[in-house]
């Protein structure tokens, strides 16, 4: 009876934990730290050109372009996401083989993402001169979370270990009817990541080999919960 009193709960909670559990946890520390200086190399240029311009804003087409290269990286590092879950902290090979295996197929979806989001931006700058610009508020930046909602659920099927990735067709129809449908947890998903590209700006340093890739990992979790449909052996996206 003893065994099981207060005593027992209290030598239970101090007990020293296993190995097994400090190994885990120093596997996903450093698979996010490692992830991090991944990422600040693959996306180097646009994070260079970000230091020296002053006003990023006024470059915008620049910076919209230079953007892209985040579509190969952000789909090596939900590579090495998926790889933890499945146990391994292998980086370099597994964060290259996501960036190669969709490579291609992450620049065209974010090309087809950022040229979207652009026109809705420019249309919403015209419109907003107008009497009816607050109407039209909420319609283009509902429009544009769910263009880059289907971009980040795009490259996160794409960071999928599959023999071969998927095709676009594939890719953007089903993620935008699941975006849509479970809209809530993409916003929650979009403003992580909103607060991973404030925190880049503003502390670069802290924000790209600190605290990206936590924040990249919630958005990258809760759109893997979304899009889960789609990841069952049954589901026919190849």
């Amino acid at each position: 009876m003893s065994g099981h009193g207060p005593g027992a709960a209290v030598r239970s909670l101090l007990r020293p934990a296993g190995q097994a559990t400090y190994e885990k946890a120093f596997g996903t520390v450093y698979v996010g730290l490692m992830t991090n200086i991944l990422l600040a190399v693959a996306c180097a240029p646009l994070l260079a050109a970000l230091a020296v311009v002053r006003d990023p804003l006024a470059s915008w087409p620049f910076f919209v372009a230079l953007s892209s290269l985040c579509a190969p990286a952000l789909t090596g590092a939900f590579s090495c996401f998926a790889a933890l879950g499945d146990g391994s902290i292998a980086v370099f090979r597994t964060f290259w083989d996501g960036y190669r295996r969709g490579g291609v197929r992450a620049l065209a979806v974010w090309a087809a993402g950022a040229v979207a989001v652009s026109v809705l931006a420019l249309d919403a700058v015209v419109v907003a001169r107008t009497a009816w610009g607050p109407a039209f508020a909420p319609f283009f930046a509902t429009a544009a979370a769910l263009v880059v909602a289907v971009v980040v659920a795009s490259l996160v099927l794409l960071a999928e270990p599959r023999r071969e990735p998927p095709r676009l067709r594939d890719l953007v129809r089903p993620s935008l009817y699941l975006v849509a449908r479970r809209w809530y947890l993409a916003a929650i998903s979009l403003a992580v990541l909103v607060l991973a590209v404030a925190v880049i700006l503003v502390k670069p340093v802290i924000g790209v080999l600190v605290l990206c890739s936590p924040l990249l990992y919630v958005a990258w979790a809760t759109i893997r919960f979304v899009v889960a449909p789609l990841l069952a052996p049954s589901a026919n996206l190849r």
